[in-house]
């Protein structure tokens, strides 16, 4: 839609022509932006609730920043995924309310004021699985969600669990984030009430096959109500988790 499009439907939408709903179901609709070697999506905010999300690796860096500085440009929160120091400073230089979380790899500018809904706590089996945590961690806190810890509670001391099993109930949705032989996702699935994220990692030993052993033990699980995430996948638990933890949040209001 160009600017004389949109000059038409703000009248109308003035003019009691059209309605605000239906204004926002056109705008939902609207043609993308196309950079050459990229094509923004402007308007999934509206469709989904957040901006898109720039995915850095396998970007180069005037790549990541020329899509960047496009999102940037619309005022609202920003996440960078997967991103090196280089590319993080270079992310700054556009704006410095940019931060830079290294462990996770992610850049974000946080929305001002932002008020943080319901209740996601963020699990793992070990400390070497805390830059996946962290990865969903900052992604659910910059969409809007109340986010807790609970790091290093795996099988091989199931206590550590145990003694902190009443904020595993306080919650609306648990993220668990496992390597090795990924079996905490199902330890924490029968004990809840709540959906559980599985987030198989990478960590291990050979014969965890770069975390596909947690994976396939994930998928296998025998506890009700697990969900399971590709390896290493922070991001896309925590865009689910959102999501879920949103619905609760509406449904006690």
């Amino acid at each position: 839609m160009n600017p004389e499009g949109l000059e038409q439907l703000l009248q109308q939408v003035r003019q009691g022509q059209v309605t605000v709903g239906q204004a926002i179901q056109r705008l939902r609709s609207l043609p993308f932006e196309d950079l050459g070697f990229a094509s923004l999506d402007h308007h999934r905010s509206l469709r989904q609730g957040f901006p898109e999300v720039v995915l850095c690796e396998g970007k180069t860096t005037a790549q990541v920043i020329a899509i960047a500085r496009a999102l940037i440009k619309k005022a609202g929160p920003f996440l960078a995924t997967r991103a090196d120091p280089t590319v993080a400073r270079a992310i700054r230089r556009i704006d410095r309310r940019a931060r830079y979380y290294p462990d996770a790899r992610l850049v974000a500018i946080h929305p001002a004021r932002q008020k943080r809904l319901g209740h996601i706590l963020v699990v793992t089996a070990g400390t070497a699985d805390v830059p996946v945590a962290e990865e969903a961690r900052i992604t659910a806190e910059v969409m809007g969600s109340r986010v807790e810890r609970l790091y290093d509670v795996g099988v091989a001391g199931i206590h550590r669990l145990l003694g902190k099993k009443d904020r595993l109930f306080e919650a609306q949705v648990v993220v668990v984030v496992a390597g090795m032989d990924g079996v905490l996702p199902s330890v924490v699935g029968g004990l809840v009430h709540c959906p559980v994220i599985a987030v198989p990692t990478s960590r291990g030993y050979g014969a965890s096959f770069s975390g596909v052993a947690a994976l396939l033990t994930m998928l296998n699980s025998c506890a009700a109500g697990v969900g399971v995430m590709n390896i290493d996948n922070g991001f896309g638990a925590a865009c689910l988790a959102h999501r879920i933890n949103l619905l609760a949040v509406k449904r006690d209001e």
